[in-house]
């Protein structure tokens, strides 16, 4: 049996610290005006009574992947853990899997003129039973990234005890990436 990775977001802890942006972007090489993962701020209220709201935008590894169906040269595949990854040595660049993402969480590279996204860090970190660098560098813990098959560990347990919120659920992707809500009563 392969593994089921799933990545958390609490929304509760972020404080929008792009912490996870930055080291993104130094880990994987991401040129200035792109990114893998972006937290996007929002201020919400009236003055005096004005907070912000944190919005975690990339790739959400979906079981029923859009992206990977319409790759006419399977540059973008699944692994047997269900993960999904783009092949650079094959994909031609032709933009149908950034127009098949309702995520709208892949880009050009160009500096490469491939196609890229998140791909929670598997080759440099995950394959080596390392966390994603967004998730290892966070400072409130505000994300989780484990196996739902280790009934042990912390993102299992958090999911099992939580109300959480699959992006775009109506669209039937099946995410593996869930947010934790903003709790009634918590500041944004």
């Amino acid at each position: 049996m392969g593994k089921a990775y799933r990545l958390l977001y609490d929304e509760n802890a972020c404080i929008g610290c792009q912490a996870c942006s930055v080291a993104c972007r130094v880990e994987h090489g991401v040129p200035e005006d792109f990114f893998r993962l972006q937290v996007r701020m929002e201020l919400k209220g009236v003055f005096p009574r004005l907070g912000m709201s944190y919005e975690r935008m990339a790739c959400v590894m979906c079981e029923d992947a859009p992206c990977v169906s319409v790759c006419p040269t399977f540059a973008s595949f699944q692994d047997k853990d269900g993960l999904v990854h783009i092949d650079e040595r094959v994909c031609i660049t032709c933009k149908y899997c950034i127009l098949a993402c309702p995520y709208h969480a892949r880009f050009i590279n160009p500096l490469k003129n491939v196609v890229e996204k998140c791909d929670f860090c598997y080759e440099s970190r995950v394959s080596k039973a390392l966390l994603p660098v967004c998730v290892s560098i966070c400072p409130t813990e505000a994300l989780m990234f484990g196996d739902m098959n280790e009934h042990d560990s912390l993102v299992y347990e958090t999911s099992h005890k939580e109300a959480l919120i699959f992006p775009k659920a109506h669209l039937k992707t099946k995410p593996k990436v869930a947010f934790l809500p903003k709790r009634k009563g918590m500041k944004s």
